[in-house]
């Protein structure tokens, strides 16, 4: 039996390079709340990568809180892995 509990979570990433020293988290949630994050971030094109392990992960922290140095590697795999998708031209103008 796996540790994690069945029900599904999401959590919501911020990353600025100016600002902060690693990616915040800026919305944490469980269930219909996990549904609402993925289904704006979809709405609003922001990527949505799924993981669970990492979300049960990620959601143990508090919002405001920058991720732990321990996942930086695997956030950026993450980063780098939508970073291979191109953005459409148009897409990316009305942007």
């Amino acid at each position: 039996m796996s540790q994690f509990s069945e029900t599904k979570q999401a959590v919501a990433l911020k990353y600025n390079a100016n600002k902060d020293r690693a990616p915040v988290i800026i919305a944490s949630g469980s269930g219909y709340i996990a549904d609402k994050i993925a289904e704006i971030a979809e709405e609003t094109g922001v990527p949505v990568y799924r993981d669970a392990s990492l979300s049960a992960l990620l959601s143990q922290l508090s919002i405001g809180s920058e991720i732990p140095p321990e996942l930086y590697s695997t956030i950026v795999d993450i980063y780098v892995y939508f970073l291979s998708f191109k953005i459409p031209k148009d897409d990316a103008n009305e942007r």
